[in-house]
């Protein structure tokens, strides 16, 4: 029995680092990193053989599908026998099950083009507007992007704004055409649309199909001969890195993305950083191909990653320049700081949950340092968390995360937006819970005026919708619509119009994309972008049950919307709350004025059933007895609503 003990635990332990490092829970698909080179020469790529390049475009236009065939084409990743790799840069389970890219993710690549080997990083970043903070981060680090556009759809309104923050930071633009294998594509057209609507010369456009690989190799040429190299510096120079990125590593801390821009980086290496002016040591040094895969050293305009015992997410400051210890630099300038839009509160469904919740969420902002964490606790669903998000498709990622990855049943209170409340006294504060809301009525109101968060929106949409577009519009509020026509054939059939307006960011978390995308048979493409504040006419709604206050139920209304938002959630709450022994108002106020009312009928017990014969007096007198007893529970009764009528209330 020895013996074959022994052998048992020979033989595990001679296999190779192979299945160990498979083992290993970083959550990697390891087979691109084993397949990687196992002695990786970053000197031999000088900046001029470099190209550090990004994907840009709208949602669902073929980003991660051209950048699988990419690392297909270069060797990075291998080609599947059967059928072809799909999405390898969307390593998130959210990302797979709905199409889209949350994370921007970096990988790269070596290619030989004229006997001559590129180191090409690719940057592929998400396309939807809630995510426009991780694109303009990810077109930091870059010297030109992959403007696609869908042949089929045409240019949409995310692609005008990507264009746009591309533009501005002086990166060389490559228009691609694809998808134009699908039986509804127009080429033609939709190169049309691109010249009149971002001024690029049809004859630069690259017609290509992400899907079959066709004209993905005149890609890669454009790349390495469109994209200028990253600025020559002295290896010699003092370190200079550049940290745009960062993801959370649970044995090795934060993982930090950098470009390096002047030096070069070893293992071993002390650095500081500029912003928190604390002090490192590099553990590991490398680049993403696509998986991690160390080096010895990064050199300029080489783009990789770094840990270095960083133990705290928010000590790796986005935007954030690194230096050798001893020898100081001069900052870059680093991005603004993401501003949370969307606010919501979230609560566990088993109260005692709690504590296994928090941890959830603490573990998951260490991969998304966008959200905003407050604790806030309800007299009606207990201890929660109050959340920020950059909009309402982030908290849905996000909630589905928790729901995913971490197994929390968890109940979402109703999206809200940061309110501003000037008081008379000069005084500003920003309020994004309802129950903090002030009272705002009668001549005591401490209040002079309230201001709400409006955005820029740009709706993109076929002419025949444009009338649709419009009351939609003007139905949430919208003020300054403005239109012109996208196509050059301006009063041809399939003319596209972009309609933009000033619209309070309230209306437009709560069901504005829906209907857009209804209204318009889903062919409209929404873009917004962050326009100020306004003053506004406000009022807090609280739910009455029985005279007495939901404080997890309280919304911000605007006055013109009270009365059909007040009675189409009183009849709401009408549907799910469990009747009682005694009736129940329940009623929406605004100050102390009722708005709507509804009320549920009390649950009424027989108890003239076991009387048979004698006069009605005495049947009438257990009725009065009842009758009675039902009014002093109203009086001193309390109406519990219970979690899973929270739950119906809240979900869409």
């Amino acid at each position: 029995m020895n013996s074959l003990w022994r052998n048992a635990c020979l033989k595990v332990l001679s296999r190779p680092s192979r299945e160990w490092r498979t083992w290993n829970c970083r959550n990697f698909s390891s087979s691109s990193r084993l397949d990687a080179p196992k002695s990786l020469r970053m000197e031999d790529f000088p900046p001029d053989v470099i190209r550090n390049f990004s994907i840009i475009a709208h949602i669902d236009h073929g980003k991660s599908t051209l950048a699988d065939r990419l690392l297909e084409l270069t060797g990075t990743i291998k080609k599947k026998e059967m059928g072809r790799n799909e999405q390898v840069l969307d390593k998130l389970k959210v990302e797979r099950e709905r199409g889209i890219t949350v994370k921007a993710q970096t990988a790269s690549m070596i290619h030989e083009h004229a006997d001559k080997k590129f180191l090409l990083n690719l940057i592929d970043t998400p396309g939807h507007v809630d995510f426009s903070w991780e694109v303009s981060r990810s077109l930091a680090a870059c010297q030109g992007a992959l403007l696609l556009v869908d042949a089929s759809q045409g240019v949409q309104a995310q692609s005008i704004s990507v264009f746009h923050i591309a533009r501005e930071r002086g990166l060389k633009i490559i228009p691609v055409l694809n998808k134009i294998d699908l039986p509804a594509a127009q080429p033609e057209l939709i190169a049309s649309q691109i010249q009149s609507t971002f001024g690029i010369d049809p004859a630069e456009i690259l017609s290509i199909s992400a899907k079959t690989g066709k004209g993905v190799d005149a890609v890669l040429k454009a790349v390495i001969e469109r994209i200028p190299p990253p600025s020559k510096s002295s290896p010699q120079a003092p370190v200079k890195a550049f940290l745009f990125d960062s993801l959370y590593d649970r044995y090795r801390g934060v993982i930090s993305l950098i470009n390096i821009q002047d030096g070069i980086l070893r293992k071993g290496d002390k650095i500081a950083s500029c912003h928190t002016r604390k002090k490192y040591e590099i553990t590991e040094i490398g680049i993403m191909h696509p998986e991690e895969v160390p080096t010895t050293s990064l050199h300029p305009g080489q783009v990789g990653y770094i840990a270095c015992n960083m133990k705290v997410s928010s000590e790796a400051h986005i935007g954030d320049t690194l230096h050798r210890v001893g020898e100081p630099v001069e900052p870059m300038p680093g991005f603004k700081p993401s501003k949370a839009m969307v606010f919501a509160g979230v609560f566990p469904i088993d109260s005692s949950d709690f504590p296994k919740l928090e941890e959830s969420i603490k573990r998951l902002t260490l991969t998304d340092r966008s959200v905003t964490v407050q604790r806030e606790s309800s007299t009606a669903l207990g201890q929660g968390c109050r959340l920020g998000f950059l909009g309402t498709l982030h908290m849905d990622v996000f909630r589905q995360r928790l729901e995913d990855e971490y197994d929390a049943n968890i109940i979402i209170t109703a999206p809200t937006v940061p309110y501003k409340i000037v008081y008379r006294d000069g005084k500003e504060v920003f309020i994004s819970n309802p129950t903090e809301f002030p009272d705002v009525l009668g001549l005591a109101s401490k209040v002079k005026e309230i201001q709400e968060p409006v955005v820029k929106a740009s709706i993109i949409v076929p002419e025949e919708y444009f009338g649709d577009m419009m009351d939609l519009c003007f139905s949430h509020r919208a003020e300054d619509l403005d239109h012109r026509y996208l196509d050059t054939g301006s009063e041809s059939s399939s003319s596209r119009i972009m309609l933009t307006c000033t619209v309070p960011l309230s209306e437009v978390v709560t069901d504005f994309f829906d209907q857009l995308k209804r209204r318009s048979s889903g062919f409209a493409s929404f873009d917004y972008e962050d326009a100020g504040y306004k003053k506004s006419d406000l009022a807090k709604m609280v739910f009455l049950l029985n005279g007495k206050p939901v404080d997890a139920l309280a919304i911000i209304v605007h006055t013109s919307a009270q009365d059909k938002i007040g009675r189409a959630w009183v009849k709401k709450l009408h549907k799910v709350i469990p009747r009682q022994l005694f009736e129940v108002p329940i009623q929406a106020a605004i100050g102390k004025k009722v708005i709507a009312r509804e009320t549920l009928s009390a649950m009424r017990a027989d108890v003239t059933a076991g009387l048979y014969g004698g006069h009605y007096e005495r049947k009438m007198k257990h009725l009065e007895n009842q009758k009675e007893g039902k009014k002093r529970m109203k009086r001193i009764g309390t109406v519990d609503l219970p979690q899973e009528a929270f739950f119906d209330i809240l979900k869409k």
